[in-house]
């Protein structure tokens, strides 16, 4: 399901600056030559970390709790993704965490490629008698999607994120060759994921995606919402 979300602002790496030389090893180069060695090293450590799989928890028959981590706008919708996740046999807080960076809760939100709800589901998946912007029919429809997509990634919350986001054939494809809407995607959603399960009050994962530009995606569902700050 190649989907366009709701645009959030990238976040950025800067580049490292090519090293400039005369053409020949003096000792002179040898440090920096060092240090860029040091430095892939480093990257490539923390893309291999951040590569490990998550699997979904599955929670306590008859739970309704739902981690504190998420904002007021999805904290809003609480009974109803117990509901939804009870229905689609998936863990409340990655219910949650979908809905927190597709929509923050908000149920008219639409994305410049026309997805819809608090789901982000494209037109596409739904019947010709649903109406799409439900919060009911949209979480049937994008909840359906996301558990497809777990099973198509061994229960691996990562490529199940990775498949909500590019579609399911995206996950059986070397990670290097994600596009990098999908890798931000898979780094705000599985950081936030392990926050909610490893029990946290808050999420430093969830709180960079805010300032990242979730923020005035919050503030679109507040609005909408009618929660007041």
């Amino acid at each position: 399901m190649s989907r366009a979300r709701t645009n959030q602002d990238d976040w950025q790496t800067a580049a490292a600056p090519e090293l400039q030389g005369s053409g020949c090893l003096s000792g002179f180069i040898i440090p920096p030559l060092t240090v860029l060695l040091v430095g892939s090293l480093l990257a490539l450590f923390a893309f291999t970390m951040s590569s490990q799989s998550i699997p979904m928890q599955t929670p306590a028959p008859g739970s309704v709790q739902l981690s504190p981590i998420f904002t007021p706008e999805v904290q809003y919708w609480k009974n109803s993704i117990s509901r939804w996740a009870n229905a689609s046999g998936l863990d409340p807080d990655l219910v949650a965490v979908i809905m927190q960076i597709e929509s923050c809760g908000n149920p008219y939100a639409r994305s410049g490629a026309g997805a819809i709800g608090l789901f982000q589901v494209m037109p596409y998946h739904f019947l010709s008698t649903d109406d799409p912007a439900a919060p009911d029919t949209n979480a049937a429809r994008g909840l359906d999607y996301l558990a497809r997509s777990l099973s198509a990634a061994g229960n691996d919350v990562r490529l199940a994120l990775a498949g909500y986001n590019g579609g399911i054939g995206l996950i059986s494809s070397s990670e290097w060759s994600w596009p990098a809407e999908t890798i931000r995607y898979v780094y705000w959603g599985s950081g936030i994921y392990a926050d909610a399960v490893g029990g946290a009050s808050s999420s430093s994962r969830l709180d960079e995606w805010l300032s990242a530009g979730g923020a005035s995606l919050c503030k679109q569902a507040d609005q909408n919402l009618g929660i007041a700050k």
